[in-house]
């Protein structure tokens, strides 16, 4: 009975901790700064994407490295599962 409750810990233990990490990594991403996604976005709380022109005007005022970034992130299914739009918008500025 001892080894049946150890394992289930265990076992729990490992479903929390590994999504407790999942949660963190996914706030990394370049796509949750506020600093850099703001101009893409025409309200505060990053909804609405603003019109393809202004889109690209804000893409081309980003250095490459941080395209690059962006470009990667939206590359991950989870993450682009959550800025879908954006991501979509982004690799037709990118590549």
């Amino acid at each position: 009975m001892n080894i049946k409750m150890l394992a289930l810990g265990a076992t729990a233990l490992t479903m929390v901790t590994g999504t407790a990490l999942a949660a963190s990594s996914a706030g990394t991403s370049a796509l949750d700064d506020p600093a850099k996604m703001s101009p893409f976005f025409t309200d505060a709380g990053m909804k609405t994407l603003r019109s393809e022109a202004d889109f690209k005007t804000a893409w081309k005022s980003m250095k490459p490295e941080e395209q690059k970034a962006v470009l990667k992130d939206c590359g991950d299914a989870t993450i682009n599962k959550a800025h879908a739009d954006f991501c979509a918008k982004a690799k037709m500025m990118g590549g």
